[in-house]
């Protein structure tokens, strides 16, 4: 039973972040898949809150390389401890459960694996080319631990060219010694400033939560770091404690506020930008990658219009 003070940390969550228990017959089918090709979600790691929605269009993040971190990150309900030997063939099964579920976009993270020599980096290469092998026409977003102290595991990745590499800096500088011990918020923007140059024509990718303490200005400077690194698109959503050994939630952060995050970002030049209570790093994923690429099309058309 939980003590009376662990209770009281737990906020009641206001309506606008309330969503249904998943039910449907697809949520079902999905989840039989993974199981049977021995797959992880963080979907279901990381308790997504859109987890229902998503799985009912059968839209599935694959986790890689277990589903053990190597970190303890204060606000990720994935387990931390001794990660099992990597699996030689989950990058078969990852595009077997692609093709089974006829997906268009492919969202692939991972946990963070810092006991191996490239922290995971070829599993993600292979993953990729089996993935182009079996659905060609199926675009791939990853979304990478940061490959700390990994040299070139960064450059290996990028060179297998996905679609979208994303990467989150998760919050805000300040919080990091409490929030992400284990990472630096400089060497996750070098990260996906050097995605950039192995491969400009990747989209690159990065997101934070809010909830955590966060002012308004510290956000403003994320997002100008964000642009200064040359990241396209950026994702901001409400953080949510997981259990009461997990980050406190400071508040929850208004539909209002989230609006004006959106209008801030727009205007300081990032092709897309989503912002709402409920957003995550891979919810509606693929639309959002339609959106960056007509976005992209639309800006490169106005460049060249422009005179010399």
């Amino acid at each position: 039973m939980n003590k009376p003070e662990e209770k009281r940390q737990f906020q009641r969550k206001p309506e606008w972040i309330r969503v249904k228990a998943p039910v449907s017959k697809e949520y079902a089918e999905t989840r039989k898949l993974m199981r049977e090709k021995n797959l992880h979600t963080v979907c279901e790691e990381a308790a997504c809150p859109n987890i229902g929605e998503c799985w009912k269009n059968k839209h599935a993040t694959v986790m890689i390389l277990g589903d053990t971190c190597t970190r303890a990150c204060a606000f990720c309900n994935v387990k931390t401890g001794r990660p099992m030997k990597v699996d030689p063939l989950e990058p078969l099964h990852t595009a077997e459960a692609c093709a089974a579920m006829g997906l268009n976009h492919i969202v692939i993270t991972s946990v963070d694996r810092d006991d191996l020599d490239d922290g995971g980096a070829m599993q993600f290469v292979k993953v990729i080319q089996e993935i182009r092998k079996s659905s060609p026409n199926t675009t791939i977003e990853i979304l990478t631990p940061d490959f700390r102290n990994k040299p070139g595991a960064i450059e290996m990745v990028a060179e297998a060219a996905p679609d979208v590499f994303n990467h989150n800096l998760e919050t805000v500088p300040r919080n990091y010694p409490k929030i992400r011990p284990g990472a630096r918020y400089y060497h996750s923007l070098r990260l996906l400033e050097t995605v950039k140059k192995v491969n400009p024509s990747i989209f690159t990718k990065s997101g934070i939560m809010v909830g955590l303490g966060e002012e308004r200005m510290e956000v403003s400077q994320v997002m100008d770091d964000m642009r200064m690194a040359d990241i396209d698109f950026m994702t901001i959503g409400q953080y949510l404690q997981p259990t009461p050994r997990h980050a406190k939630l400071e508040r929850f952060v208004t539909p209002d506020e989230f609006k004006a995050y959106e209008r801030m970002g727009k205007g300081k030049g990032f092709l897309l930008i989503s912002a709402t209570p409920l957003t995550r790093s891979s919810y509606h994923a693929g639309d959002d990658f339609a959106k960056l690429k007509a976005n992209r099309e639309k800006k490169l058309a106005a460049q060249a219009d422009k005179p010399d």
